[in-house]
């Protein structure tokens, strides 16, 4: 396993983060036991959690992965600080959460106790805002004419980024967080952040988890390359595309127990006829070259240049085994040619 510094911390992170969202849902504690005592005999050192989780979200679910790795915890607690342990707080739109209220430096506090009661820790190691304030161009809303950012209270917003960054920075200096990052956001909300830190002298950004994969590189090369001359780790979550780029759902297929084949809060936005055509053409693209779709699709996102750490899932043990395996892979120069000329014809497919 290789590793890289998370950011501008201290802390040195593998290649592979290892998701937990099917924990408490399509998972249950034995699933996540095996799981994580696997990918840590495989190197791995780093998890990634949300107080939001398992998905999809529901009064029934929320908390219950960080319940299950607070477990795990409590039986391995010579491995603590052996891990880096990511959570992160839910924003406004949740009902069941703070009453869907937007992130303010009160919810921080009160998140992050939370967080940590059910994670069984004294400490996590890295906190992210799950999505900003403001509507940003994820989960599908990435085209023209689906945000009105002149509609968007600048002066309000950076208020109310101060109000965090301020209740991030008593979290830290109480010893309950150690570093502070962001998921779901955009360059101007990084800048946002470098620029209130170095104002008031107040906790930098470290990181930012965001959706990056062959289907969805939106953030190439605008955001990465911010990140790279800023010290923040880019993590890239959702590599397989919600689990698309397997090809498992091609021409409407619907597996019974996969992800797809549960009600999605946001809808099944990434299932479009462009998807389904570029997918076809990575699945033969990996039977060409005697590896899985999965691989295929996880090996070039780790090789992308400013990738930090890829954030992967999986609900069985051979998908664990199968994914972790594609971060031993090299893939070619005439392979990546290949991939980056079906890339081309199906640059934005959904």
């Amino acid at each position: 396993m290789q590793y890289s510094r998370l950011g501008s911390s201290d802390l040195h992170v593998s290649r592979v983060c290892l998701g937990s969202m099917t924990w408490g849902m399509q998972n249950n504690q034995h699933d996540a036991d095996e799981q994580i005592n696997f990918a840590l005999a495989s190197g791995v050192n780093f998890i990634d959690t949300a107080e939001m989780y398992a998905v999809p979200p529901s009064p029934e679910t929320y908390g219950k992965t960080e319940e299950i790795i607070g477990s795990w915890l409590t039986r391995h607690k010579e491995k603590r600080k052996e891990i880096v342990i990511a959570t992160k707080i839910a924003g406004g739109g949740l009902p069941w959460i703070r009453n869907g209220d937007p992130i303010c430096g009160k919810s921080i506090t009160t998140a992050i106790d939370a967080s940590l009661k059910r994670l069984q820790t004294d400490y996590i190691d890295l906190y992210q805002l799950h999505w900003p304030n403001r509507t940003s161009p994820h989960f599908g809303k990435h085209w023209p004419g689906l945000l009105t950012p002149t509609k968007v209270d600048t002066e309000q917003e950076v208020a109310g980024m101060l109000d965090i960054l301020q209740s991030i920075s008593l979290a830290i200096k109480s010893g309950k967080i150690r570093h502070f990052g962001l998921s779901d956001d955009t360059p101007w909300g990084i800048q946002t952040y470098l620029n209130l830190a170095k104002q008031y002298q107040l906790p930098r950004v470290v990181s930012i988890q965001n959706e990056f994969s062959l289907l969805h590189a939106k953030d190439w090369p605008y955001l990465i390359e911010q990140c790279v001359h800023e010290d923040i780790a880019y993590l890239p979550w959702s590599p397989l595309a919600g689990g698309a780029l397997t090809g498992k759902y091609l021409d409407g297929a619907r597996p019974d127990g996969t992800r797809w084949s549960l009600v999605q809060r946001q809808g099944l936005f990434r299932d479009t006829e462009q998807s389904n055509r570029a997918i076809a053409a990575y699945c033969d693209l990996a039977t060409q070259m005697r590896i899985s779709p999965a691989q295929l699709a996880h090996a070039w996102c780790n090789q992308v240049d400013g990738v930090t750490s890829t954030i992967i899932g999986a609900t069985s043990m051979a998908q664990l085994k199968e994914n972790l395996q594609a971060f031993t892979m090299t893939l070619s120069d005439t392979h990546l040619r290949d991939i980056s000329k079906i890339f081309a014809h199906y640059p934005s497919p959904f």
